[in-house]
């Protein structure tokens, strides 16, 4: 088969914490006949993989650091700290970097705040990845903090998270390079952004249905005629009124009334 015979596909990359199940279902409402395929890829490499031709678009956390991709945020995720169940910070709604200045925490080579130090003390050697962090804080290790889709994705029975309320935030952002802005991409980002089927940037519009014309007021009229009941500019009803007709024009009760009296 060659490629101009094969069914066109379209790529998606997203990275960990992203959860592209809604637009994944529009697609496929949409556009049933061109497959999606979705390609997990760690946030460091989200640029590159796009660059290099790995997908079509993709969900990145800004900043993507390329002149050459073009991007659209999408939403800003809250910033938590990952710390034990038994620890003292879990029973605080909500903590502060201060608040973690006396304890150990991490900061994986994968961060995704884009800090260059975190609050708190550093750890002897920095984790590879946030996966890696995660299971150092349930050992006792030290505290972490991510974008909370992040704390959700690596959850653990033996953990919790709180918000931290002055920390960097995490900003998701649709993602593709803009030299290869094609239709399926347009037709994504118009997902993305809310449009609808019938959007003018939709590639399968429904057509308008025309108006249904308006009968006109004479139609009444011959409707009255056809059936012989009165119509409201003819009280005596048509042509073919009958014995009622005759009736109200003057039949027996009007004989009766022009009688002479006998004398």
């Amino acid at each position: 088969m060659t490629g101009s015979d094969a069914s066109p596909s379209f790529r998606l990359a997203y990275v960990p914490g992203v959860t592209p199940s809604k637009w994944v279902r529009i697609w496929k409402e949409r556009f049933p006949r061109i497959p999606l395929e979705l390609v997990s890829v760690p946030s460091v490499e989200a640029a590159g993989l796009l660059l290099e031709g790995g997908a079509d678009a993709g969900f990145v956390r800004l900043p993507v650091g390329r002149d050459e991709l073009s991007a659209i945020p999408l939403y800003t995720e809250t910033t938590v700290v990952v710390i034990p169940k038994d620890h003292l910070l879990a029973a605080a709604e909500e903590v502060s970097a201060e608040d973690l200045a006396e304890d150990i925490v991490l900061h994986p080579l994968d961060d995704s705040l884009g800090w260059e130090r975190p609050p708190g003390l550093p750890a002897f050697e920095r984790p590879e990845t946030t996966e890696d962090a995660v299971t150092l804080v349930a050992a006792g290790i030290g505290l972490l903090v991510v974008p909370q889709s992040l704390a959700r994705l690596h959850h653990r029975k033996d953990l919790t998270y709180r918000p931290v309320t002055d920390a960097p935030e995490s900003r998701i952002a649709l993602s593709w390079p803009e030299e290869k802005t094609t239709v399926m991409v347009e037709d994504f980002i118009g997902i993305v952004r809310g449009r609808t089927v019938n959007s003018s940037r939709g590639r399968t519009p429904t057509p308008t249905q025309p108006k249904e014309e308006k009968r006109p007021a004479s139609g009444g009229q011959r409707r009255g005629a056809a059936t012989g009941k009165p119509s409201p500019r003819n009280p005596r009803g048509g042509s073919g009124g009958g014995a009622k007709g005759a009736k109200n024009t003057g039949g027996a009760k009007g004989a009766k009334r022009g009688k002479p009296r006998g004398r």
